[in-house]
């Protein structure tokens, strides 16, 4: 049995990193955890190859070769998605589609030809495939009906298939699920509100199979919500500490977790100890209002800026997530947004028009009230929400290009930064020094490059690198790494305002047309 495993490109996005991925010479960020987890899933005995769309097309001899197609992917990869569909049925091959897009929209699945929709978690719904399709059955439809599995049976993920050189970091879970219920959020739809853990044992396996493998860069920690269960996070992380210690610390974690984090310093401390260098907090708004509107009611307890700084102070960068077009927001969403992001100095504010995604608490509400639109939610920062919202569509949207391109406006992005890695406190671990590549160098000297050099922003790169070595030079490498990012952030600034402006401009169009 041979078994093509192909993950669906991305649109760019905010995350997508290209011009960053440039300067070191790699393809994609992350890797597809969900397809190299199926191949674990899967009987052993069964042939693998995996082909990542967003390093490179699946070659003619790879359609040839396989018995069947398995392709995973999120809404926002949907396109690709039903393209690959279309591709493998002229092969003459059967599809197989699961993953968080199938299970929140498998009409659409339906509507594509796929031959097997093996929904929700695989770890229930794979083993369901597997027996249909040694009886002899080519099609079928397979649902854990609210069964969630118990993750501390998941197998290593197959990370052996993967191309180590076209990634920039790996990608491993932890945990599943999420205890809080932002009306929002499908994580909980996908995942459920009470959080699953895999056993410290079985997490440091998969970290000892990619050290074996000859990884030595970051990695992800994909869980929507790390702390979610803290009580297991605390029982994993002085294993993860001792297993980092006793390796000179190959791998610096980044993951995302809940603003609540701030208010746990032994939870903080345990986390820079095994050299969590960054997490992703899911801010969303300033505004009180709308964030009890959409029960995310674990960001109105403490100061938003107080957290951001709480978790600055102990060595950990923070990346954060804003939304803007909630219900009832007041006119001028974005620059409250903007001046949060300002105040607190947050480097990599990633910011969107809010999305009703299928089978989330908001998309049900909006589909009762009749404002749900018939496009579905896009998932990317390029898209206009896909509801009538309570205030003008026109308005929400430039407030969102204005502030987007205001944050990422070369100069006001270096003096943010300065001002926050001003304030970050650098970890002391106890690390042998190693040298950096050839590549990590070839792309520093590219960043002074442009930024030191060739741009307008000469000047105050200068003087930041300077004030930095002066007060706080510990932060160094952290700065140069943020100055990185704007290369990407500054192209992609541009995407934005002009994706969001033709759309605008389309449906000004379809209205006078109409």
């Amino acid at each position: 049995m041979r078994v093509l495993l192909v993950y669906p490109q991305f649109p760019k996005t905010f995350w997508s990193y290209e011009k960053v991925l440039e300067l070191v010479d790699r393809k994609v960020l992350l890797p597809p955890l969900g397809l190299v987890t199926v191949a674990a899933i899967l009987p052993q005995e069964w042939e693998f190859k995996l082909v990542d769309q967003n390093i490179r097309p699946v070659q003619v001899e790879e359609w040839q070769w396989a018995d069947l197609v398995i392709l995973s992917a999120m809404i926002v990869q949907k396109d690709d998605m039903q393209d690959l569909i279309v591709r493998a049925h002229n092969y003459g091959k059967p599809v197989l589609v699961g993953g968080p897009y199938p299970t929140a929209l498998p009409e659409e699945m339906r509507a594509a030809g796929a031959d097997f929709l093996v929904l929700d978690e695989g770890e229930i719904t794979l083993p369901l495939f597997v027996e249909a399709w040694k009886k002899g059955e080519r099609s079928g439809e397979y649902r854990s009906e609210g069964v969630k599995p118990d993750v501390t049976s998941t197998p290593i993920p197959r990370f052996d298939l993967l191309d180590f050189s076209a990634y920039d970091s790996m990608s491993i879970q932890f945990s599943r699920g999420c205890p809080f219920q932002c009306e929002f959020c499908d994580i909980i739809v996908l995942y459920g509100r009470k959080p699953r853990t895999k056993t410290p044992e079985q997490l440091i396996k998969e970290l000892n199979y990619l050290y074996e493998l000859g990884w030595r860069r970051s990695i992800f920690m994909v869980d929507d919500n790390f702390i979610g269960n803290k009580r297991n996070v605390k029982l994993l992380l002085p294993v993860l500490q001792k297993w980092q210690e006793e390796r000179n610390y190959p791998f610096a974690f980044t993951t995302e977790a809940s603003v609540d984090l701030a208010q746990d310093q032994e939870l903080l401390d345990m986390m820079v100890a095994c050299r969590f260098e960054a997490v992703f907090l899911g801010i969303e708004t300033p505004d009180a209002d709308s964030l009890s509107l959409t029960k995310k009611y674990q960001n109105t307890r403490d100061s938003l800026s107080d957290a951001v700084d709480q978790i600055t102070a102990k060595g950990i960068r923070v990346m954060a997530g804003f939304i803007i077009g909630f219900d009832n927001e007041a006119p001028g969403a974005g620059q409250r947004i903007v001046e949060f992001v300002e105040k607190t100095g947050i480097p990599s504010a990633m910011f969107g028009m809010l999305q009703a995604l299928p089978g989330t608490a908001l998309w049900f509400r909006l589909e009762k009230e009749g404002r749900l639109l018939n496009n579905n939610a896009g998932g990317n920062q390029t898209h206009l929400m896909n509801f009538v919202p309570t205030r003008p569509i026109e308005q929400i949207a430039q407030e969102y290009v204005d502030a987007f391109t205001h944050l990422y406006e070369p100069h006001v992005y270096l003096k943010r930064i300065y001002r926050y890695y001003l304030k970050m406190n650098a970890p002391s671990l106890n690390m042998k020094f190693t040298m950096p590549d050839l590549i990590d160098l070839r792309a520093l000297a590219t960043v002074i490059w442009r930024q030191g050099v060739k741009r307008s922003t000469r000047w105050l790169f200068w003087q930041n690198i300077w004030g930095i070595l002066r007060h706080n030079p510990a932060v160094l490498t952290n700065y140069l790494l943020s100055c990185a990012h704007n290369e990407h952030f500054l192209y992609y600034r541009d995407i934005v305002k002009q994706q969001i402006e033709f759309q605008l401009s389309a449906g000004q169009k379809e209205e006078v047309a109409v």
